[in-house]
């Protein structure tokens, strides 16, 4: 009689919605769970950028959270400062295609409990009144100022010309919120636009996937393109990421980054989500991009001190010599990336207080 060999091989995915079923029962079912807000944080992320991308899924996709969502009410009014979270996973859920209209209800009562007064940063009473206005709700109806306020830092581009990675992930989202997620025209004006710029060419000087991913996405959203350098870099970049099955799920881990990026390249027209989704937890492994020049390029200005000069065309040469050859070549990509280079590096400078160090 002869034995039977029972092949351990994994269901391969054969399309993007396959790819992305198996994605959301990773995060839904094997990261972590319901109790743990970092797994409200995650397929909060994971949800909105499968939502935002108009994910066509199959009708079985949704059913990890089905116990999530049913007892959704309870849950968010116990934890009402993770209210946020709870309303932007009811809200993709039911426009991915989960039965119910939960969002409605959850909406106004968000409204009515004055959960997005208790926000001291205008970027979350933002994110808090585009949740609500999703399913007809203003939960900040009294503040007319604050597009306004959100415009006003957002047009300040001397402000991203410095390495400050909070404000430039505060400026992707607000136009990710004023934009609908890509579905309406921001109207950005020109100093909006040189922000996303002068954000990027520091995400590209540091070699940051994660930051020019979102970068990328927000100039998209606003109906401009993206520097082909850049471009260029995160496909290849994409390319080096490893999805791998582990015991346990690791604390930490690329998830965000390979997120981010997938979710350029298909907001680019480039696919996006090709990688097979193991069973059980899974790694998120990001290959290392190399440390780029960002930091070498600080320190080298901060120690000229008095001799430092804001003309980019004066400084390119001193900077150039110090740097090594990889270093070098990431800052002349970076200079051949945007047309207002020698503006950013104005503003990168920062020769508006000089003083000799006794």
């Amino acid at each position: 009689m002869g034995m039977i060999v029972k092949l351990d091989v994994p269901f391969r995915q054969n399309d993007k919605a396959a790819r992305q079923t198996a994605l959301l029962r990773c995060f839904a079912s094997e990261r972590r769970g319901f109790e743990d807000v970092f797994w409200l944080k995650e397929n909060a992320e994971v949800l909105n950028v499968l939502e935002s991308s108009g994910a066509a899924l199959p009708e079985a996709a949704l059913d990890a959270y089905r116990d999530f969502y049913d007892d959704i009410e309870s849950r968010l009014g116990f934890f009402p400062q993770y209210y946020r979270f709870f309303l932007s996973i009811c809200l993709d859920l039911e426009s991915l295609g989960m039965p119910g209209n939960k969002g409605e209800s959850l909406s106004q009562w968000v409204a009515d409990q004055g959960l997005a007064q208790a926000e001291l940063s205008d970027l979350q009473r933002a994110e808090a009144r585009r949740l609500c206005l999703r399913r007809g709700v203003d939960p900040v109806a009294g503040d007319i100022g604050l597009e306004d306020r959100l415009r006003s830092f957002a047009k300040r581009s001397a402000t991203f010309s410095m390495p400050n990675k909070k404000a430039a992930y505060e400026l992707t989202h607000i136009v990710f919120y004023l934009s609908e997620y890509g579905r309406i025209d921001p109207k950005l004006d020109e100093g909006f636009i040189d922000s996303l710029r002068f954000a990027g060419t520091l995400a590209y000087l540091d070699l940051n996937v994660d930051l020019l991913s979102e970068i990328c996405i927000a100039l998209r959203f606003a109906g401009q393109a993206c520097p082909q350098i850049w471009q260029g870099w995160l496909s290849e970049q994409a390319r080096c990421f490893v999805l791998e099955d582990v015991p346990h799920a690791p604390p930490t881990d690329e998830y965000h980054q390979f997120l981010m990026i997938n979710w350029f390249l298909h907001t680019a027209g480039l696919g996006g989500f090709a990688h097979q989704v193991p069973e059980g937890p899974v790694r998120f492994i990001q290959a290392d991009p190399g440390r780029g020049p960002l930091r070498d390029i600080s320190e080298q200005m901060y120690s000229m001190d008095g001799s430092r000069s804001s003309d980019w065309t004066k400084m390119r040469g001193a900077l150039s010599e110090a740097l090594s050859d990889d270093a070098r070549a990431v800052l002349n990509a970076a200079e051949a990336s945007i047309d207002k280079f020698d503006e950013f590096f104005a503003g990168f400078s920062r020769t508006g207080m000089q003083g000799g160090r006794s």
